[in-house]
């Protein structure tokens, strides 16, 4: 039996299917794709806002935060990504989609909205975990909705677009922070929270339908055998693939996620003002977002994994040019060189692995996936933060996201080979 397409089960879904359009898409699924997308935009904005404001909490919270315990409280938002994503995958294959997605909007919103009344660095850190639970839950129940609501054609695509959100989330993060920050200080940023609460949740009770983990016959085949859960991940056929795709996801989120949290910080060290260099951020995250459309275009046309080992390599190439100190246009085009790549790295992989499994493994692979390679996203702010604590300057941030990135190609490749070669067993035991 061959397992690397979602079709190896059928699906039971709640997803409308009436007033399909030449698209194939029914308009109330063209309405959830798109609250689905909103809810990641402000997950984006939740998640990226940290560094917008890392270097304000530093100097003018009082709360003695220095470079290295600053990036410990960066970490605690991704400590609760992780722990989201694992269990809401899991939750949404068992619980339903809508119920998991709006909860964990619900969980991200309110303690992101608490965080600006933090009166101190160990509350602070603690809201943020718990709002990062939120965060990291959304994204791989959103995604695994999604792939249930649009034609199969459209999945890979849909799946690398969604993500878009999330740099354009961080992209509103910078530019709201540039004005903003300055006249308001650093807790406004986590004020707007309450659009999502009060705005996009509302809508997601609205167009969201409820589906609930695809049934699966009784009869013979591998399909029969396996559960939705984590040991079906790991175990034959799926083992390998698993291992691949987390670790691959645990080095892009490295990559992007350092790169986020410390961005606007690393440009100031340079000599850079908060204003540009929360602009060196914004051409990260413009870059993430342009990622994201190409990659899509991309991975349509040429196959997430070969697109994916492409993307990582242009991300560890912008990054190590920064090292060698450009002038300041080069400077702007490797960040969006960067963002294109780390980013739409990591889009393709959730694109893969949303095509990879069956329907009724989706939103535990993704959540796995994710919930492994958060622990990426934890480490990096943390990393990051001791390479300049040590004294290692700078271009030491860089060549770490450098490495990281060309590290997801190899795996990436390793990926694709392991792919090719189950496929070509399957063709052969036919």
């Amino acid at each position: 039996m061959n397992h690397t397409t979602s079709a190896a089960a059928p699906q039971r879904t709640a997803a409308p299917a009436p007033g399909a359009g030449r698209s194939g898409f029914p308009r109330r699924s063209v309405l959830a794709v798109l609250v689905c997308w909103l809810l990641v935009v402000f997950d984006g904005y939740d998640l990226i806002v940290y560094g917008t404001v890392q270097g304000s909490l530093i100097s003018d919270t009082g709360w003695g935060l220095t470079k290295a315990t600053a990036g410990t409280i960066g970490s605690m938002a991704f400590v609760g990504m992780m722990i989201g994503a694992v269990f809401a995958g899991r939750m949404s294959d068992t619980w339903g989609r809508r119920r998991t997605i709006i909860g964990c909007a619900v969980v991200f919103s309110v303690f992101t909205i608490l965080c600006a009344f933090a009166p101190s660095a160990p509350v602070f850190g603690g809201l943020r975990l718990l709002a990062g639970i939120g965060l990291g839950g959304l994204v791989p129940s959103a995604n695994a909705l999604v792939a249930e609501l649009v034609p199969e054609k459209w999945r890979s695509t849909i799946a690398t677009l969604m993500m878009s959100g999330v740099p354009i989330g961080g992209s509103i993060a910078a530019l709201v922070g540039i004005p903003l920050i300055p006249v308001f200080g650093w807790p406004v940023m986590f004020l707007v929270a309450i659009v999502a609460l009060a705005v996009v949740i509302p809508l997601g009770l609205r167009y969201l339908p409820e589906t609930l983990a695809p049934a699966r016959s009784g009869g013979a085949g591998d399909g029969a055998k396996e559960s939705p859960g984590f040991g079906s991940l790991l175990r034959a056929p799926y083992l390998g693939i698993s291992l691949l795709f987390a670790i691959g996801t645990l080095v892009t989120l490295f990559a992007w996620y350092g790169l986020g949290t410390w961005l606007p910080n690393l440009m100031q060290m340079a000599g850079y003002n908060l204003g540009s260099a929360l602009t060196f951020a914004l051409a990260l995250n413009l870059g993430a977002v342009a990622g994201s459309v190409l990659t899509a275009w991309a991975g349509t046309r040429f196959g997430p994994i070969p697109t994916a080992i492409a993307a990582a390599a242009v991300a560890a190439v912008g990054l190590l040019v920064l090292v060698t100190g450009p002038p300041v246009a080069v400077v702007y085009l490797m960040l969006v060189l960067a963002g294109v790549g780390t980013h739409g790295t990591q889009c393709l992989i959730i694109a893969a692995v949303a095509s990879h499994y069956p329907a009724h493994l989706r939103g535990t692979a993704l959540g796995w996936a994710l919930g492994v390679g958060r622990i990426g996203a934890v480490a990096a702010p943390q990393a990051g933060g001791l390479l300049l604590a040590a004294g290692l300057g700078v271009n030491s941030n860089f060549l770490a996201f450098a490495a990281a990135a060309a590290a997801a190609a190899v795996l990436i490749a390793a990926v694709g080979a392991k792919i090719k070669k189950s496929t070509a067993v399957g063709v052969s035991n036919v």
